[in-house]
């Protein structure tokens, strides 16, 4: 199971980086369970295993309605996990990620007669690996596989322990969904201090009762942070969900170049501090389990919410009309689209050339004489309007008696027919929020 060999995978890196020679069994009775389930509120979930009493509520504990079990109780269930570790067959009751052995249950697997050989140590290793899953908005979790990041994540378990230890009111169970957002912060140069890890960390949400939860992050979000510290060109995520029902999208290669290019791009044409604001406007058009679908998550799967609209027609109408911004979000909202564009193109020498054209587009639609300006401006607005190249080649054969600089304009023009069919709706688009833009 893919949960055990996270589990091992991290164990390998972390026995490199800190000296030490844990195997799963001895790492999950020495450091995990101490830390993640002996104590008031457990940071996992212990699914239906006998670490997990059914009978209480957490939310009742939380709120001081009900007593958090005693130390003695828990080393009871304690001992009840590890003995049935030892005598009984690997399933979802003693190790994360793995089918029931139920057939009839929603969480079981493909019947077969073999037998198949589950070491023990894979158990533990099971517990160890669904810990290092990583929650993103869409109910999933990915597991990276890469050491470094799972040592990243490994450096938020003990804070996420503290916090759930000096809150009286966060809820515990929450440990992928902190993953999420630890990674985020961590990656965050501009915030995360090492002499101050928690500062300027803030996930948290409250209900009505004042019971808080850690908020889940985006996965552009995370994956933004990935991509920053990590210059691999492409690294494996497996996406999954284990709940009262199990989901799995599967393995899902991350170029993390491509994720890495529009952020880099926006920061280099806008300032570093713009690229950071606009970070958090980098919601995408695709939900997590949608952007899977493409087989891998690069440039295509950040494509902006709403974009889409100002790229292609709709039906006879033409694609809409950006208009300008009214403010610093819409302004940053306006360059993240631009962005987004010209890292689709993958040719920065257009984000100068579409920035000419608007500029001789804006000069050609002006003119003293107001009757002449309302054609011109119709004249370009035509050119501006059009989806495909036969219709911009058209339109800007009409606009060149009004053009100053022709030869320059022929030029653009030459170059926006001979693109790739697929990328001048592209180019066009980013020529239309350029030129509104000026």
């Amino acid at each position: 199971m893919i949960t055990s060999a996270i589990g091992k995978m991290f164990l390998e890196a972390y026995n490199e980086e800190y000296g030490t020679h844990y195997d799963a069994r001895t790492f999950f009775i020495e450091q995990f369970y101490p830390l993640f389930f002996d104590q008031n509120k457990y940071m996992m979930t212990a699914g239906n295993s006998p670490l997990e009493n059914p009978k209480l509520s957490w939310d009742d504990m939380i709120k001081g309605k009900k007593d958090y079990e005693t130390p003695e109780q828990r080393k009871t269930r304690f001992d009840k996990l590890l003995k049935k570790i030892e005598n009984s067959e690997a399933d979802a009751s003693i190790a994360r990620g793995f089918p029931s052995l139920d057939t009839a249950a929603t969480t079981s697997g493909q019947v077969t007669n073999v037998v198949l050989p589950h070491e023990k140590e894979n158990i533990f290793a099971s517990w160890i690996g669904d810990a290092l899953g990583v929650g993103v908005q869409g109910g999933f979790s990915i597991l990276f596989s890469h050491k470094g990041i799972l040592l990243d994540i490994y450096k938020g378990w003990k804070l996420y322990r503290k916090c759930l230890n000096e809150t009286s009111m966060l809820k515990g169970n929450q440990i992928n969904t902190w993953n999420g957002q630890w990674l985020s912060h961590y990656y965050d140069t501009r915030i995360y201090d090492d002499e101050q890890p928690l500062a300027g960390y803030n996930p948290y949400v409250a209900n009505k009762d004042g019971v808080q939860s850690i908020d889940t992050q985006t996965w552009i979000k995370v994956l933004i942070g990935v991509s920053r510290k990590y210059k691999n060109a492409q690294i494996l995520g497996y996406i999954y969900s284990i709940g009262q029902t199990n989901t799995t999208i599967g393995f899902i290669p991350f170029d993390l170049g491509q994720i890495r290019r529009p952020i880099h791009l926006y920061e280099k044409l806008f300032g570093t501090t713009q690229g950071r604001n606009a970070e958090s406007l980098w919601n995408t058009a695709f939900g997590f389990r949608t952007a899977c679908t493409a087989g891998v998550i690069g440039i295509k799967a950040m494509e902006p919410k709403g974009l889409r609209d100002y790229v292609y027609p709709k039906g006879d109408k033409a694609p809409k009309q950006p208009k300008a911004p009214k403010n610093e979000t819409e302004t940053i909202n306006f360059n993240v689209y631009k962005i987004w564009i010209l890292a689709m193109l993958n040719n920065e020498d257009l984000w100068d050339k579409s920035q000419e054209l608007a500029e001789l587009l804006n000069e050609a639609s002006t003119d003293k004489d107001k009757s002449i300006s309302t054609k011109r401006k119709n004249l370009v607005e035509t050119m501006l309007g059009a989806s495909n190249k036969k219709q911009f080649i058209a339109a800007a054969t009409e606009v060149i008696p009004f053009i100053g600089k022709t030869n320059e304009f022929k030029d653009i023009v030459k170059e926006v027919h001979s693109m790739p069919t697929d990328n001048v709706p592209y180019f066009l688009t980013l020529l239309r929020f350029q030129y509104k833009t000026l």
